[in-house]
């Protein structure tokens, strides 16, 4: 998948949404591999209204894997099934 550069100050505080149009919360922060530079894990403060028992989580909040990022615009959006470890919901062409 290749996205624009998106600058990281850009990404603070912007609402992770599902491709389902769940909302998900809004981004904390971002977990990089230092060595690679690559992009681990968002971490997002969950929407009161989400429930994350099906997430990986830790303590208040959800860890999201980066390669479950779909598009960054006004939102992130992310496949839900990815960012609960489960396989990836099917792509209509």
């Amino acid at each position: 998948m290749k996205m624009a550069n998106v600058f990281a100050k850009n990404l603070s505080s912007k609402q992770v949404m599902a491709t389902d149009g769940t909302e998900i919360g809004i981004l904390y922060n971002i977990v990089m591999d230092i060595k690679s530079g690559d992009l681990i894990d968002l971490i997002v403060k969950p929407d009161m209204s989400l429930d994350t028992s099906k997430y990986k989580t830790d303590e208040q909040y959800i860890l999201l894997p980066f390669e479950s990022v779909r598009a960054i615009k006004d939102y992130i959006v992310v496949d839900k099934n990815i960012a609960r470890g489960l396989t990836p919901e099917p792509v209509e062409i």
